[in-house]
């Protein structure tokens, strides 16, 4: 025991020193990552909603948009009656629950994606211009955020859609422009600090335009903050959507989405409510993993300003 006691810290101990050598930056953040259990546990349960969404179209059993009304409402597996052709039971229209629930992760983190993805540009591209030239370029954009702000979200697009008309497309340029006020609280609070940096005044005396110093050294010090803001946005974004759908100006049928899941089979509610339950149960589980994960990247990013 002594022996391999002694040839371990042979392995860690710095020969010239005899002190424990120092952790890289790359090990630090590991230890912090995986010392954040709550994150860990947000991580793995997002990245496999994200593996099974990816290979959707290779592990479905069956083809989600397939109808057989002879075996429509077929229990899991779990009960008494239910098949192992369907492990997950079928819909109202006989459709393959666990095929259309694997199709529906992927409508629900597209929209997720892309729209917050229009929401930062809009966002960002705002709060950098505020923040940087100040005076009446913050007091326009001031006044489009205070504008924003005044109008519920949910309203907004409940109202939009029912003009327009639901579909994946509405939906994702919907929530992409009506949820870039906190890109730009954000980015123009930022930005208002690392204006008067020393950094950027070394950047202004070498001749170096505004465009090139919003773009090359201040849009680097903002990814930090913005991912997470990103991670609670999608989250948001995502929880939009299904309540869209579930109320009909959303994504619409045939195509997979939890929330027009749980609108389809809310009239079955009482009498089979797997039919809610499974989508509604991944759906929370959706959400609550991509909050854990933006909850540890505050924590971390936190740490790393203090230190």
């Amino acid at each position: 025991m002594k022996t391999t006691m002694a040839g371990t810290m042979k392995n860690v101990i710095s020969p010239e020193t005899g002190l424990l050598p120092e952790p890289t930056a790359w090990q630090r953040l590991c230890r912090r990552v995986f010392g954040h259990h709550s994150m860990t546990l947000g991580v793995v349960i997002l990245g496999t909603i994200v593996l099974l969404a990816l290979l959707a179209p290779l592990i479905s059993p069956h083809d989600p948009f397939a109808q057989d009304v002879s075996r429509r409402l077929v229990p899991p597996v779990w009960f008494e009656k239910g098949e192992w052709t369907h492990l997950l039971g079928t819909d109202k229209l006989g459709r393959d629950y666990l095929s259309r629930l694997l199709y529906g992760a992927r409508v629900s983190l597209l929209i997720g994606l892309v729209s917050v993805m229009i929401s930062a540009l809009i966002g960002v591209t705002l709060g950098v211009l505020a923040g940087y030239f100040g005076g009446r370029v913050d007091a326009v954009v001031s006044y489009l955020l205070t504008v924003r702000l005044a109008m519920p979200v949910i309203l907004v697009a409940l109202a939009l859609a029912s003009l327009i008309g639901g579909s994946v497309k509405v939906v994702i340029m919907l929530l992409g422009l009506l949820l870039w006020d906190r890109f730009l609280i954000v980015s123009r609070s930022v930005t208002r600090q690392l204006r008067e940096a020393e950094f950027i005044a070394a950047a202004r005396t070498l001749g170096a335009s505004s465009l090139f110093i919003m773009l090359r050294e201040i849009l680097p010090n903002l990814l930090g903050p913005l991912t997470v803001v990103v991670t609670l946005e999608i989250a948001h974004a995502i929880l939009l959507e299904a309540t869209l759908s579930f109320l009909g100006l959303g994504v619409q049928p045939p195509m997979p989405s939890w929330g027009l899941m749980v609108a389809e089979g809310k009239a079955y509610m009482f009498f089979q409510p797997w039919v809610i339950v499974i989508p509604g149960v991944a759906l929370a589980l959706l959400v609550l993993s991509i909050n854990l994960v933006g909850d540890g990247l505050r924590d971390i990013t936190a740490l790393d300003g203090r230190n």
